[in-house]
């Protein structure tokens, strides 16, 4: 099948890898290249790490970092170093190689926080928000108080419900901090927070010890580690996406964290107008410096 200047060639179509939706790998395959204009843009030059199924999402799949065998010349790349050797990612720049990730069955095409060309330098800062329980009203809440202060400290917060059970609040950055900094920076950024709502948050890592409060993750934004990205499907029942947010959708007691699906989401940005997070680059700040002490 053709979509553009490349040929991708779609092999058992009829494959079911949404048993419950009724959704096959054509319909992920005709969705991504649906969705490539508002996608690409959040993906481009990012390293990929794919979540493949050869089945049914619910028979399980598994993650494969370095790039397929057979993949065509004409799909970008990347050598990412790594302690034993190099691995060689994917980068999904445009249309085809979405629709190719298809073909693979990568459902979900989780990205590194920073682009190719630096790698060292992430232009994403992600907090994930991972409830202890079931009640989201708390992960919206958490989520606000989170954008509050972030822009205490001059920086600009974007929401996105997962299409699991939580949120991501993303922060979009100029290249001026590496890795380690990021690191270390949303680390004394989550206890500072955890610290003004003890009740409520937590960093601690041990599930045993966070009682019911949420866990203020930022382990995503170390070296080499991967997100969920905007509009990247979820092997989840219902074909869930991970949706970005206007900022006073957290405000809303119906939202839930995966509301959108492979078959609405479309639907949910003709509604809106296009985007929410289109200028998401453009409001990128620079991070402060750590915190003496």
């Amino acid at each position: 099948m053709s979509d553009g200047a490349h040929t991708v060639r779609l092999t058992h179509p009829e494959r079911v890898l949404w048993p419950d939706a009724g959704l096959t790998k054509r319909d992920l395959y005709d969705y991504f290249g649906a969705i490539a204009d508002v996608m690409v843009p959040h993906v481009r030059d990012r390293p990929v790490s794919l979540q493949r199924f050869r089945g049914a999402v619910g028979d399980g799949g598994f993650f494969q970092k370095e790039i397929p065998k057979g993949a065509p010349d004409w799909i970008a790349r990347v050598s990412v170093p790594k302690r034993d050797g190099t691995v060689h990612h994917l980068l999904a720049n445009d249309r085809e190689t979405l629709q190719w990730l298809a073909q693979q069955g990568c459902v979900t095409p989780h990205v590194f926080t920073a682009r190719a060309d630096r790698l060292d330098r992430p232009d994403r800062l992600v907090i994930d928000l991972d409830p202890s329980h079931e009640d989201f009203g708390a992960v919206r809440a958490a989520a606000l108080a989170c954008g509050a202060a972030l822009r205490d400290r001059g920086l600009e917060p974007f929401a996105m419900v997962t299409g699991s059970r939580g949120i991501h609040v993303v922060v979009p950055l100029k290249r001026t901090r590496d890795v380690e900094h990021v690191l270390a920076w949303s680390r004394a950024f989550a206890a500072a927070l955890a610290a003004e709502h003890p009740d409520t948050l937590t960093t601690e890592f041990h599930k045993a010890k966070r009682d019911d409060r949420l866990y203020l993750d930022v382990a995503r934004n170390g070296q080499s580690q991967t997100v969920v990205p905007p509009y990247g499907p979820r092997p989840r029942p219902g074909a869930p996406v991970a949706t970005p947010l206007r900022w006073e959708e957290l405000e809303d007691d119906g939202l839930k964290p995966d509301g959108w699906t492979l078959k609405s989401v479309l639907e949910r940005l003709d509604a809106l107008g296009g985007d929410p997070w289109a200028g998401i680059a453009g409001a990128a700040r620079a991070l402060p410096k750590l915190p003496k002490g």
